[in-house]
């Protein structure tokens, strides 16, 4: 049978009579409190927005959608997850990264006001070999998302194990946005 994208995406789950899509990613309703009070009421601050390592810009803008390029976690960090740090502590590391990416989407659009939802996070774990929790790792960015966008932090997200990432950080973690239109 020749299907077509929409037949897809409005067929009911096989579990549920509800959109299969719908049960995974519930549309965002009008919050409440602004990301930016709830920031604040996590008692977080953002750290400045990193400058690129690379020849590479840090954000950039496409009709709604924001990508931020992959951001290292700051600081101190350097290792590999499980030699110089286990799969919790990668999880801070990957928190950490997260509030780089999130000081890039204030400081390219404005406000975290401004963000509608997260689409996606893809995460690099600089890993040991025997190391088969790289999703437990990106972890720590994925729940600081949520934590601050509440249901519209849920996201799509993919978890990658690799040998080696740029000056030896055990993450680098990259996202979309969408926006708000102006």
């Amino acid at each position: 049978m020749n299907r077509q994208l929409t037949d897809v995406v409005t067929e009911p789950h096989p579990q549920n009579s509800s959109n299969y899509l719908q049960s995974w990613a519930p549309p965002v309703k009008e919050r409440p409190v602004s990301h930016e009070a709830r920031l604040t009421s996590l008692g977080l601050t953002l750290p400045e927005a990193p400058t690129p390592m690379a020849a590479y810009v840090p954000a950039l803008q496409t009709d709604d959608l924001l990508w931020i390029a992959g951001q290292p976690p700051g600081g101190d960090w350097k290792g590999r997850v499980g030699e110089a740090y286990d799969v919790p502590t990668g999880a801070r590391a990957a928190r950490d990264a997260g509030l780089n990416i999130l000081a890039q989407v204030r400081k390219a659009a404005g406000s975290l006001d401004a963000v509608v939802r997260v689409v996606k996070v893809v995460g690099f774990v600089n890993a040991a070999p025997e190391v088969d929790d790289v999703h437990l790792v990106v972890n720590g960015c994925s729940e600081l998302m949520q934590e601050v966008f509440g249901e519209a932090g849920r996201h799509t997200r993919s978890a990658v194990g690799c040998s080696t990432l740029p000056m030896q950080i055990p993450v680098e973690i990259e996202a979309v946005f969408q926006l708000r239109s102006p």
